[in-house]
C-alpha cells in the first residue's frame, strides 16, 4: 500500500524537487501497476499538481484557512498507541469520547467507555411514544473496525468483525436486529477481496438470524493511494428493554464470571503470522453470542449488574478501564483466569510469548449478585459453555491478582496490549520516556480541535438567524 498523496506532501515539506517527487512517484506506480512509463509520469504529475494546488499555505482568508487547518499534536498515533489498546491508547481514546458531549446527551454515551452506545426512545424529542406499546425500549448502537492485519484473509476478517460488533450489543443486553458494512478497498484490489469479505460477514449474519440492511464500498484514498489493503469496519444495532448492563451498574460484593476464550480477530492473527495455521479454527464458532443469549433468556437478568467481553488490552486493558468507569476495584484469580483460556490457544501464546493476560481473548466478563452465579455456571455448561468464578468486585479502586504461589500484584495495563506478532514485539510494550510531553501535546490538540467545533458551529447557527 502507497499513499501517494501523503508521500507527495511529505516530499515537498522535505523541499524535494519536482523531478525528485515525479520520480519517487513514477517508481511507485511501476512497483504497484502493470503500467508503462509514460502512463505513470502522466499521473505522478496530476498528483504532484493536485497536492501543490492544495496547499492551504497560501490560503488569505484566516476563517477559511482555520476550517482547513488542523491543530497539529506532533505526536502519531503509532508513537501515541492508538489502537494499541493499552495506556497510550485509553487516554486518546478518552479525549475522543469528549467531542460526543453535546447538549442532546446520550443513555450510554462514549464518555462511559463501555463496549457499546445507547439512547431510550423516550428520550427522542418529537417522537410519539404511544404509538408503541413500550416506553422503556433502548436502542444499542455499535461499530466495530476491521483486524489490520487480515486485510489479507477478507473471509476470516469479516467473520471476526461481525462476531465483533453483534457481541457488544449482547453484551449491553440487547438483541442485534441490523448490521451494516463499510468497506474500502486498496485500487489495486482483487474485486474477489470485497466477495470473500462479504461471505465472512454474511456467515455470522445467516447464524445469527440478523439481517444485513446496508452498507457502503469505497476504495482508500479513491486515485491517491494504490495497492491493495482491505479496511473498514461493521456496525450493529440492537434493542433493549428496561435497563443496559452497563459497567456503571457494577456493586462492591459483585461475583465475576469469565466463559472460556478461544480468540478472535487477534488469536487468528497471531496464529497465521507466527506459521500456527491450525489454531485458527479454535476461533470459529459463536460461543461467545450463544451465552449471552442464553442468559439474556434467563429468568435472573434483572440480577446480571454488567457483562463485558475481554478484548481491550486483555484483561489487564479491560479490568482497567471498567473499574475506572465502575469506581470501584477487582481481586482476580490467576489459576482460574488461565484455566478458561482454549489450550490451544493458550499454548500458542506460550510458543509466541505473548502475555495471555494482556492480549483479546473473545471471553465473557458476567458481574452479578452471588446469589445466581451458579446458576449461569451451570445453566452455560448444560450448552458445552466452560464458565468459572474469578473473582470479585470490591473498593480498592485497583485490579489485584492473586497468583497460584497465593502471591498479589497489581494488574496493570501496559503503554500497548500484549505484542502477538513479530512486528509488535520488535516496537515493544514499553511506555516511552517521553509520554508526559506527549499526553500534554495530544491534549491541547484535542482542546483546540473543540474550540473550532464551537466556533463553526456558532458561525453555521448564525446563519440561520
Amino acid at each position: 500500500m502507497s499513499d501517494l498523496e501523503s508521500l507527495t506532501r511529505r516530499l515537498i515539506k522535505k523541499r524535494y524537487s519536482d523531478s525528485q517527487i515525479l520520480e519517487r512517484l513514477v517508481q511507485e506506480y511501476l512497483d504497484f501497476k502493470d503500467i508503462d512509463e509514460n502512463l505513470a509520469f502522466k499521473l505522478a504529475n496530476a498528483i504532484l499538481e493536485e497536492c501543490r494546488n492544495s496547499n492551504i499555505d497560501c490560503i488569505s482568508d484566516p476563517f477559511i484557512k482555520e476550517l482547513l487547518e488542523v491543530n497539529k499534536s506532533n505526536v502519531s498515533v503509532g508513537k501515541q498507541g492508538v489502537g494499541c489498546r493499552g495506556a497510550g491508547d485509553f487516554f486518546v481514546h478518552k479525549l475522543v469520547a469528549n467531542f460526543s458531549e453535546t447538549e442532546h446527551k446520550a443513555f450510554l454515551s462514549p464518555t462511559s467507555l463501555d463496549d457499546a452506545g445507547a439512547v431510550r426512545l423516550q428520550d427522542i424529542k418529537g417522537f410519539k411514544r404511544e404509538l408503541f406499546s413500550t416506553k422503556d425500549l433502548i436502542i444499542v448502537s455499535k461499530m466495530e473496525g476491521i483486524h489490520s492485519r487480515l486485510s489479507d484473509y477478507p473471509f476470516i476478517c469479516g467473520f471476526h468483525v461481525t462476531r465483533a460488533a453483534l457481541r457488544d450489543l449482547y453484551v449491553k443486553g440487547a438483541k442485534p436486529i441490523s448490521i451494516m458494512i463499510d468497506v474500502h478497498l486498496g485500487d489495486d484490489a482483487d474485486v474477489g477481496k470485497l466477495f470473500d469479505f462479504m461471505a465472512g460477514i454474511s456467515v455470522v449474519s445467516e447464524l445469527t438470524k440478523v439481517p444485513i440492511t446496508a452498507g457502503s464500498t469505497l476504495r482508500i484514498g479513491g486515485d491517491m493511494v494504490i495497492g491493495d489493503r482491505l479496511v473498514g469496519g461493521v456496525a450493529a444495532v440492537g434493542l433493549a428493554k428496561r435497563k443496559l448492563l452497563a459497567r456503571r451498574n457494577i456493586k462492591i460484593g459483585d461475583k465475576i464470571l469469565m466463559t472460556e476464550g478461544s480468540g478472535g480477530g487477534t488469536i487468528t492473527t497471531t496464529a497465521i503470522y507466527s506459521g500456527n495455521h491450525d489454531v485458527v479454527l479454535e476461533t470459529m464458532n459463536l460461543k461467545f453470542l450463544e451465552a449471552c443469549e442464553i442468559i439474556l433468556n434467563s429468568d435472573y437478568i434483572e440480577d446480571i449488574r454488567a457483562m463485558c467481553d475481554v478484548t481491550n488490552g486483555g484483561l489487564r486493558g479491560d479490568l482497567y478501564e471498567i473499574n475506572y468507569e465502575a469506581k470501584c476495584g477487582v481481586t482476580i484469580f490467576e489459576d482460574k483466569v488461565q484455566k478458561l483460556v482454549n489450550l490451544n490457544v493458550f499454548e500458542l501464546l506460550k510458543k509466541t510469548d505473548v502475555d495471555y493476560l494482556g492480549v483479546s481473548l473473545d471471553a465473557l466478563l458476567i458481574y452479578c449478585s452471588e446469589r445466581i452465579s451458579g446458576r449461569i455456571i451451570s445453566d452455560l455448561a448444560k450448552h458445552n459453555i466452560k464458565c468459572a468464578e474469578i473473582g470479585f468486585v470490591d473498593d480498592s479502586k485497583q485490579v489485584s491478582m492473586i497468583y497460584k504461589d497465593k502471591e498479589e500484584k497489581d494488574l496493570l495495563p501496559r503503554f500497548r496490549e500484549s505484542a502477538y506478532t513479530k512486528i509488535k514485539q520488535e516496537i515493544g510494550e514499553e511506555t516511552p520516556s517521553t509520554i508526559k510531553g506527549m499526553e500534554n501535546r495530544v491534549g491541547k490538540s484535542a482542546l483546540e480541535a473543540l474550540k473550532k467545533r464551537e466556533k463553526i458551529f456558532k458561525f453555521i447557527k448564525n446563519q440561520k438567524n
